[in-house]
């Protein structure tokens, strides 16, 4: 019996790639780097599976030209880059990687609170330029300890960046649609709060939402002139979340302070005011980015892909009725 055909969009440790390969012909991305869609569909055509990132779209166009395809396994929580709907449509499984990069994401979270806080990224410059000493050292941030902490969205990460909260004092309050079980709030030091009132209150506001219809452009422009003028915004979530001309627009004019951002609209493109920007910390996409945490990532992507071929209790299913649909009720 021949084994399933499978494609990994983007290159991986060696050993990971020998786990898949006991059972699987695997199709291995010849760079590590983001396959064009062309690429992408063409590797794809005869496969059963497909290993990607988020870097990869899979949408109706996509399905079209991979009629065999029964599983897309993503190496990413969000899952924005696969229309799941088409996939369902077409009995294909979709996968993700839950609960394995919570404390990596909330770690990145805190990098990006105090790096925009302390301007850091502008004094790093600064001394590379070898200003020090020959121009006025300017760099006056904003206090972290004590500050009113702001989290929209308590799940798991949002969670993570409460509890690392309390090595500041900080207080924390949150928001999300439905309100978070007390023994939660109590864990996290966490009050409950409207969205407006986090953020007129927040002196620092962080994102940790998924990105979907009711969660775009969650923060445009009038959310951000409710904030603090010295208010300092962070997403480490996902690109969408924030209307990103309007941060733009809100940053050059002083609406908010600074801002910490790892997730873009329009992902690797970013809105051109950005660059120019002194007061925002801008890094590509790394909330997971640890050795540990990527290792973990794949191996459970890994490990969805194979329960899907081989008709084992899948891990992670984003959209289990697709085997249903199939015919298969494992």
């Amino acid at each position: 019996m021949s084994r399933p055909k499978v494609l990994v969009s983007r290159a991986l440790p060696r050993e990971a790639l020998d786990a898949l390969g006991r059972f699987a012909e695997v199709v291995e991305s010849p760079k590590d780097e983001a396959l064009t869609a062309e690429a992408f569909a063409a590797g794809a055509a005869d496969c059963e599976g497909v290993l990607i990132s988020v870097t990869n779209r899979v949408d109706g166009a996509f399905l079209a030209r991979c009629p065999k395809l029964r599983v897309v396994s993503n190496i990413a929580v969000g899952y924005d880059n696969i229309d799941v709907a088409a996939c369902t449509a077409r009995s294909v499984l979709v996968t993700n990687t839950p609960g394995v990069l919570d404390g990596a994401t909330a770690d990145l979270t805190w990098a990006l609170i105090l790096a925009a806080c302390r301007r850091v990224a502008e004094a790093d410059d600064y001394v590379r330029a070898g200003e020090w000493g020959r121009s006025p050292n300017p760099f006056l941030g904003q206090e972290v300890n004590g500050a009113t902490l702001g989290i929209i969205g308590l799940g798991r990460i949002g969670q993570a960046v409460a509890r690392r909260a309390s090595g500041f004092d900080m207080p924390v309050i949150y928001h999300q649609p439905e309100r978070a079980a007390a023994a939660i709030e109590a864990a996290c030091r966490a009050a409950y709060v409207t969205r407006d009132e986090l953020l007129q209150r927040a002196d620092i506001v962080t994102l940790h939402v998924a990105y979907g219809p009711p969660t775009h452009h969650y923060l445009g422009a009038r959310e951000l002139k409710l904030m603090k003028r010295t208010a300092v915004l962070v997403n480490a979530s996902r690109g969408g979340v924030v209307d990103d001309a309007a941060l733009v627009a809100a940053l050059q004019d002083g609406v908010i302070g600074a801002a910490g951002i790892d997730v873009f609209e329009n992902e690797p493109h970013l809105h051109a005011g950005f660059a120019a920007l002194k007061n925002v910390v801008l890094t590509p996409h790394i909330g997971s980015a640890t050795m540990a945490t990527r290792a973990k990532m794949v191996g459970l992507a890994i490990a969805n892909l194979i329960a899907a071929l081989t008709g084992a209790a899948v891990p992670n299913p984003v959209n289990p009725e697709a085997r249903t649909r199939r015919g298969d009720s494992s």
